[in-house]
């Protein structure tokens, strides 16, 4: 047996194994996207910042879900330039793949929590309108705020805590990105603990998310079933919470059902990519479309730019 320790602090990223005849195509298309998701969450950032009429709660959250967007894509230009790459020139340093492990599990679990909290507004809106305003303060959104990023840097930085412990023997990432799966694969070690609290950190999350969904769209429901007057509402901001959730939690789901088949491993990766892509641009069309505020932004912007 052997028992040897490397802990090289340069790594190899595999990245995508795509044809030479692909490569330029999904370039582009992975390059269009990503500028598409910086300008068009960014915009909605900058709006909800400076628009005194939408510091509310709902947009005030829609404006941590784009930031989460903007920072959970930030793996892509280093995947980029990956893929005009030759394999053995796609190196990253071990340091920098811990964080880019880091922020791409931060935000991950942050597009549950932050959705969570939505919910909660929603329900608070729509079951107890009366006490709205009692409920939703500054001081509790703040609160909801916090909670969501602070419960995701804990649960992260425990579970990469428990992959940097380790010492490492390989030094191929076998993903387009780093994530804590890839990192604590290097090792030779031991990964037992790793593999537990990694399924019991996805299984309380996944719990905790749908159960929440559950919860709260039961009680709306029952309340727009018992009020006429609140259905066309409540199906309109409701709607689109649910679909956002939806396609989050879609693509998530494909990633983990992906991985019980190695023979798509390469299907896995491109689905793994797409997990950031699609929610982070649909997010804001999506929530754009039903905002009269931002529908009204974007009019304006377009009556702007063809005078300039």
């Amino acid at each position: 047996m052997e028992n040897y320790t490397y802990n090289s602090d340069t790594l190899q990223l595999e990245g995508l194994n795509v044809s030479e005849d692909f490569t330029y195509p999904l370039f582009l298309f992975l390059f269009f996207s990503y500028l598409f998701i910086i300008v068009v969450n960014l915009s909605i950032a900058v709006l909800v910042f400076i628009d005194k009429n939408l510091h509310q709660p709902m947009y005030l959250l829609f404006f941590n879900l784009s930031v989460n967007d903007i920072l959970g894509n930030s793996i892509l230009p280093r995947l980029l330039v990956n893929m005009l790459l030759p394999p053995s020139e796609r190196l990253i340093s071990y340091y920098e793949c811990v964080v880019q492990a880091f922020t791409v599990h931060v935000c991950s679990t942050c597009s549950h929590t932050v959705l969570m909290i939505m919910a909660f507004d929603r329900y608070v809106a729509i079951c107890n309108p009366l006490r709205y305003a009692v409920i939703m303060t500054n001081k509790m959104l703040i609160k909801l705020t916090v909670s969501a990023w602070g419960v995701a840097f804990v649960l992260v930085g425990i579970l990469l805590g428990l992959t940097i412990r380790l010492n490492r023997c390989r030094t191929m990432i076998k993903n387009p990105y780093c994530n804590n799966a890839s990192l604590f694969k290097l090792s030779c070690e031991n990964v037992f603990i790793n593999n537990i609290y990694g399924l019991t950190f996805t299984v309380v999350l996944f719990t905790s998310s749908i159960g929440t969904m559950v919860l709260t769209y039961a009680k709306i429901t029952a309340v727009c079933l018992t009020s006429k007057n609140k259905n066309s509402k409540a199906l309109k901001t409701c709607s689109t919470h649910l679909a956002v959730y939806l396609i989050m939690l879609l693509s998530g789901l494909t990633i983990i059902i992906l991985h019980r088949f190695p023979q798509y491993s390469d299907y896995r990766k491109f689905a793994s990519i797409l997990f950031h892509i699609i929610p982070s641009s649909l997010n804001p069309i999506i929530y754009g479309m039903q905002s009269k505020e931002i529908r009204k932004f974007l009019s304006m912007s377009k009556k702007v730019l063809p005078s300039l």
